[in-house]
């Protein structure tokens, strides 16, 4: 159910592509779409957070999300408006109290591994340890229907490459996808949805394209979400944290093949075994 408060917002996502001409390997002229790139600065009552470098299809959930994954602000009825200046590639956020104290409480931040170079304030590190997941069933046919479905939706990575996508689901069923040019971006973005429509990730599953690292562990758990899918890899921090916060963790997910890292007791593999032959092309493949 969407919250009784909403801030005030513009509207003011932009094209994620752009036309241009290249020559390809005989010398033919070709028209294709290529990703857009744009920096957008995030204020909170005119002091400089950070900058981002985004598509810019949804900057004010971005800027939304991103503020609450760094908690920065948790209580919505805080911010009195959202609003995106693309001219100077500026989001300006407006409290209702007018806070002055965004020097001490943003401290040092840590730069992540994140497409774009990503971060993370201390004060989010310090406070994940309080996260506690509770565990979810998942079956193994579920997870085949969701990535079936999943391929429907990656619009502008099939139009131009260059990007990441992220997407919460309901067992099979794609709720929120969105794509950036970073893998933070996007699940910033879905945060900032959740938030805004009050939307629990408590029976939901987490996708993206990008590789699991500390960082995106860290994104998931806040919104709460017990399952991570990914079609990348893993570094040993980010498994390391999915252990400490109880969360189903599986990669190189695609087709009809993924690997359990964490919590294979919340698998149901329900799917009927391939033929051998085809278990050990799998293998051989080692994806």
């Amino acid at each position: 159910m969407p919250h009784d408060y909403l801030p005030e917002m513009t509207n003011s996502g932009l094209s994620p592509t752009q036309k241009v001409f290249v020559k390809d390997e005989y010398k033919n002229t070709r028209e294709l779409n290529i990703a857009e790139e744009r920096p957008l600065t995030i204020y909170i009552d005119s002091y400089e957070i950070i900058t981002l470098m985004t598509l810019g299809t949804q900057p004010e959930l971005l800027a939304l999300g991103y503020i609450k994954n760094q908690n920065l602000i948790s209580n919505l009825n805080e911010i009195k408006s959202i609003q995106i200046d693309w001219s100077v590639n500026a989001a300006a956020i407006t409290t209702t109290n007018e806070r002055d104290d965004w020097a001490d409480k943003l401290g040092p931040r840590i730069v992540t591994t994140g497409c774009g170079q990503g971060t993370i304030f201390n004060s989010v590190l310090e406070q994940f340890e309080e996260l506690k997941i509770l565990p979810k069933k998942i079956k193994q046919s579920t997870i085949y229907a969701l990535i079936k479905n999943l391929n429907t939706h990656n619009d502008v990575y099939k139009n131009a490459g260059a990007v990441h996508g992220c997407a919460l689901c309901k067992d099979s069923k794609p709720l929120i996808f969105i794509e950036d040019v970073g893998r933070h971006n996007a699940v910033d973005a879905i945060a900032g949805k959740m938030w805004l429509e009050n939307i629990s990730g408590e029976d939901k599953i987490f996708y993206t394209t990008g590789r699991l690292t500390s960082e995106m562990i860290i994104k998931v758990a806040q919104m709460e979400v017990p399952i991570l899918l990914s079609r990348s890899g893993i570094t040993h921090m980010g498994l390391d944290l999915a252990k400490q916060l109880n969360i189903t963790l599986l990669s190189r997910v695609k087709n009809k093949h993924f690997l359990v890292y964490n919590g294979e007791e919340n698998l149901d593999y329900d799917a009927p075994l391939p033929a051998k032959d085809d278990i050990a092309n799998i293998v051989k493949k080692g994806n």
